[in-house]
């Protein structure tokens, strides 16, 4: 073999080594990429049950945005994807209702917040509000919400719990994008 046909076999080699390697490189690159929106910036959610319905329903699955809540708070009429706090295995959707440091009244299907008159107005309910109506009492924790599901009939809630508030380190994200069922997907403000 010439001294030119090795120096040029050795130019393949390593043009091959090259390319392989940039290859190797994206595709860790991608999965990094991945693993950190996964992490940090997305969540996804699965719905089983129909405690969100008519908002969301069963078998809707959605995205939330883990950064939502990083520099403000939850806002009341939120959807927040959390941890159960009767059991942080299993992860919840539900409406934050009420804020730290406030008093929530729910009475004959109405829910009044720091001892207004005047119910909150709740236009996302499924239909009207027949089952454990109250009255109820909340007294909200400075780290913590008060949520409810908008099938008031049909959710497993606040009103049922042992733990019943959500403190902020249980929060994974705002619920802001319904993906599936495809016909459905869109924004969910």
């Amino acid at each position: 073999m010439s001294k030119e046909s090795a120096i040029e076999k050795r130019r393949e080699e390593e043009s091959a080594v090259k390319e392989v390697l940039s290859w190797v490189i994206t595709i860790a690159l991608a999965v990094v990429a991945a693993l950190f929106i996964k992490n940090y910036v997305i969540i996804n959610a699965n719905i089983p049950s129909g405690s969100m319905e008519n908002t969301i329903m069963t078998g809707d699955r959605l995205f939330g945005n883990r950064l939502a809540y990083v520099r403000k708070s939850p806002a009341r009429g939120d959807i927040m994807i959390f941890k159960f706090p009767d059991d942080e295995t299993e992860n919840y959707v539900k409406r934050v209702i009420g804020l730290p440091g406030e008093t929530v009244e729910i009475r004959d299907a109405q829910i009044y917040i720091n001892g207004s008159q005047v119910p909150l107005e709740e236009d996302y309910l499924k239909e009207e509000w027949t089952t454990a109506t109250g009255p109820y009492h909340f007294e909200v924790p400075q780290d913590s919400y008060l949520v409810l599901g908008d099938n008031r009939n049909n959710s497993w809630d606040a009103r049922y719990w042992e733990h019943p508030y959500v403190t902020k380190d249980e929060i994974l994200g705002k619920a802001v994008f319904r993906y599936y069922p495809i016909k459905e997907a869109g924004s969910l403000y």
